[in-house]
């Protein structure tokens, strides 16, 4: 059993079926929001999606998660053509499987009755934010979005490269949800979808921060290979060798620098005790890491 637990093959075959699990939770999630709370409260969550539940109020005969779908094929080509398809490949499979999931949650909906009737527009608002930032959390953690203002927000950037891509989205939201009051002609519409929006934000910064959350360590020790091959074979993690020099001994040593998640660093401080028993070590927050086994650098386009 360990030796498959080693084997590349099995670790990426786990990982896959990993991601494909939250994806399949994270857009459950998604369309339960914006079946049972957003749609029927006539608020939207922005968006492409937002969008689709204007036009299905419109026109009934339109579902939601199609509409979704095809709008965002446009947003794929212009996306597969400036940054790639290995870019676009998990995008367009999160966005299928969310397109699929709201027209079945609707589908469940118009059968069974299961949509929020209550008077408290305001608690349907807050409990639609928060799942659905936590659906669409547990779907960026997987290394996918869903499409829509997330490319549109992409693509834009590179036309105004001054301004940061989370503004752009926003404007793009924004306008969805000013376009949603004057559809359903209420301020208070308005009102409530921006809490919405807010809550979604939210929840998706508190489910992925732990992946963005890292620290660099700094590590002088006596045992520095040691150190490094644990650190490597354990962890799977890169390691620096630094040649340091003490200003005060002039004594030559290796420093290693490594950045790891949070919820490592016990492991490393462990591996480190094994050879060490004094070891100084720095330990820094890392705002943002780039590179493999954190962020993509396609992510900060």
């Amino acid at each position: 059993m360990s030796k498959l637990s080693n084997d590349p093959k099995w670790r990426s075959a786990g990982r896959m079926a990993w991601d494909i699990l939250l994806w399949v939770v994270g857009t459950l999630l998604y369309a339960v929001s914006v079946v049972v709370f957003v749609r029927p409260l006539q608020i939207t969550s922005g968006g492409l999606t937002g969008l689709g539940i204007i036009v299905n109020h419109l026109f009934p005969v339109i579902p939601m998660g199609a509409f979704n779908f095809v709008m965002n094929v446009p947003l794929f080509i212009a996306a597969w053509r400036v940054f790639g398809m290995k870019f676009i490949a998990r995008t367009i499979a999160a966005t299928a499987l969310l397109s699929a999931q709201i027209d079945l949650v609707a589908h469940l909906d118009a059968r069974f009755g299961f949509a929020y009737s209550g008077d408290d527009v305001l608690v349907g608002a807050v409990f639609g934010g928060v799942i659905a930032g936590i659906g669409l959390g547990l779907v960026f953690l997987a290394g996918a979005t869903t499409g829509g203002f997330d490319i549109a927000g992409r693509l834009l950037k590179l036309k105004f490269p001054h301004i940061a891509v989370g503004k752009l989205i926003l404007m793009c939201d924004a306008t969805v949800v000013i376009f949603t009051a004057v559809m359903y002609k209420s301020f208070d519409s308005l009102l409530y979808s921006i809490v919405t929006v807010f809550l979604i934000s939210v929840a998706l910064d508190y489910v992925i921060k732990e992946r963005d959350d890292s620290k660099m360590m700094l590590i002088i020790t006596s045992h520095p290979e040691e150190v490094t091959n644990d650190i490597i074979r354990v962890l799977e993690r890169g390691v620096s060798l630094i040649h340091a020099e003490g200003g005060y001994t002039h004594e030559e040593k290796k420093m290693l620098m490594c950045v790891v998640r949070t919820h490592e660093v016990p492991q490393i401080r462990k591996l480190i005790e094994k050879y060490d028993e004094k070891p100084f070590i720095i330990i820094a927050d890392s705002s943002e890491v780039l590179g493999e086994g954190f962020k993509s650098h396609e992510d900060t386009l």
